[in-house]
């Protein structure tokens, strides 16, 4: 049976959604409504690593930083070394600052286009019939949730966290692997939903409008400019409420919190479910655990503000 680890769940539908494969959202089930999954646990992967439904991904990277003269400077970097030197068994790497990035936009690590994503997705042998489960090494899982935002964003919701991640996982004791597994190239379609995806234009409208709730998932230094990164200025997004994502992280293992203590950290936050939630960072990647979280509470109207504070900080077009 599936581990699950969520208070309030109806386990006897998670057990069949996964045994099944029946990753649909908002269907019916034997009169049941089906609720969507997020989250897998260690336990149950270990059982499930050789399913041919599944491909396991690898998202390690980091977001380097040096402090320059009270100015901080951050390089993004994947982590292939540390792939090839040891991982799940089975899983494949995506370099989250290369495969899956637009590198013609001028802002750093914006979401490819729909053609190269799909190559991307279809090289790696992932199809549209395949669970993904992503994981990393972040404290707050931010790569993988990157993919888990990337792969909706194109339409593809058969895609899962696995809860702790990497470190968890070597933590437990569970098998390791430098095989770099091939799988078949598959046919994978990107369909955009563009309602996922903020532009910069689109926020600066937003910040006018009722019904929208700002989400800043940076630390709260860089919110309140006592930290400044780049040559931007400091500060935050007029009207964005300050989160950082590592409050939705248990300290102790990795893990995402409950669902019960989540829902506490966004009511006190004033991030309610009535509202289009639009949150941001610096690069759209750490605002995705943000979303992420959200998205098992059932938070209807989740965005992500892809170009965030890299893009936000250096126009003063956008007061």
């Amino acid at each position: 049976m599936l581990e699950v680890g969520r208070e309030g769940r109806d386990e006897r539908a998670l057990t069949i959604l996964f045994l099944g494969m029946l990753y649909w959202r908002g269907k019916i089930y034997h009169g049941t409504r089906v609720p969507r999954q997020y989250l897998v646990e260690t336990a149950w992967l270990e059982e499930n690593l050789f399913d041919p439904a599944i491909r396991l991904v690898d998202m390690r990277g980091y977001v380097r930083t040096v402090d320059k003269g009270g100015k901080q400077e951050a390089v993004y970097v994947g982590a292939p070394e540390e792939y090839a030197q040891e991982h799940i068994p089975g899983a494949i790497y995506i370099d989250w600052t290369q495969d899956i990035v637009d590198h013609d936009d001028p802002v750093e690590a914006q979401i490819a286009p729909a053609e190269k994503f799909a190559a991307a997705m279809a090289k790696a042998g992932i199809g549209d019939q395949h669970l993904v489960v992503a994981y990393d090494t972040h404290p707050a899982s931010q790569f993988a949730t990157r993919l888990w935002w990337a792969l909706n964003y194109y339409g593809h919701t058969r895609v899962v966290i696995l809860n702790g991640g990497f470190a968890k996982w070597k933590h437990e004791k569970r098998p390791v692997d430098h095989i770099k597994p091939s799988y078949p190239r598959a046919t994978f379609t990107a369909k955009e939903q563009p309602q996922l995806r903020a532009t910069a234009e689109e926020v600066l409208q937003m910040i006018k409008q009722d019904g929208i709730t700002l989400v800043d998932a940076r630390d709260s230094g860089q919110y309140t400019g006592t930290v400044v990164r780049g040559e931007g200025r400091r500060g935050h997004i007029p009207g964005a409420l300050s989160l950082p994502r590592e409050k939705l992280i248990n300290p102790e293992d990795g893990t995402f919190r409950s669902n019960q203590e989540l829902q506490h950290i966004f009511a006190d936050a004033n991030v309610v479910p009535e509202q289009r939630i639009v949150a941001y960072c610096n690069g759209g990647v750490a605002a995705t655990t943000v979303l992420f979280s959200l998205a098992m509470l059932g938070y209807p109207q989740l965005t992500n503000y892809d170009g965030s504070w890299n893009e936000w900080a250096p126009a003063r077009s956008f007061q």
